[in-house]
């Protein structure tokens, strides 16, 4: 991987902020649900025999849907409203006033469903923004990034975390977020 040093020495050192979220009464009440279920069944799968690899399957499966519980209940429980995820509410202060000063954003996530989720928010709002993920054909891909890259009128471009990585250079944004469950 290049560094920053070594593909754009001129750029000033990054600044990192974390935002911690606190989840809403809603979202902790749907992770406590999730979680005790997700206790039940690992002993149900115990008690039943089954293999340690189902039982890591098992495991691996049900810390996802906690870890998506904690961005956006939509992603588990689809008919949640959109007001009862805290990042959401976090993620919507934050480009409301890095959009009014001006910046330019990048929005990573390893959920595409959860940036799928924001789209038609960004529509509704008309806040111009580009979409990269993995499923996309290198000239899709290319295409996002040009229109990026030569629109000042576009504030933000939301990529999957994965499809993201790879060779990416954004010289246009001067903000970049992770929202993730990290």
């Amino acid at each position: 991987r290049r560094t920053k040093l070594a593909v754009a020495p001129e750029l000033p050192e990054k600044i990192e902020q974390i935002l911690w979220c606190e989840p809403t009464v809603a979202q902790a009440s749907l992770y406590r649900e999730y979680q005790e279920k997700s206790e039940r069944d690992m002993i149900d799968l115990a008690a039943g025999g089954a293999t340690e690899g189902r039982l890591r399957m098992a495991t691996l499966t049900q810390l996802l849907r906690l870890r998506q519980i904690c961005c956006d209940p939509r992603l588990v429980s689809p008919n949640s409203p959109a007001s009862h995820s805290s990042k959401l509410e976090a993620l919507r202060e934050l480009l409301a006033e890095a959009i009014d000063d001006g910046h330019r954003v990048l929005v990573f996530s390893q959920f595409t469903s959860l940036l799928a989720l924001l789209r038609p928010e960004l529509n509704e709002q008309d806040i111009g923004h580009c979409y990269l993920d993995g499923s996309m054909s290198a000239k899709q891909r290319q295409s996002e990034v040009d229109r990026f890259q030569n629109s000042p009128d576009i504030p933000l471009f939301l990529l999957s975390l994965k499809a993201g990585g790879t060779g990416l250079n954004l010289t246009g944004a001067d903000t970049v977020v992770h929202l993730d469950p990290w």
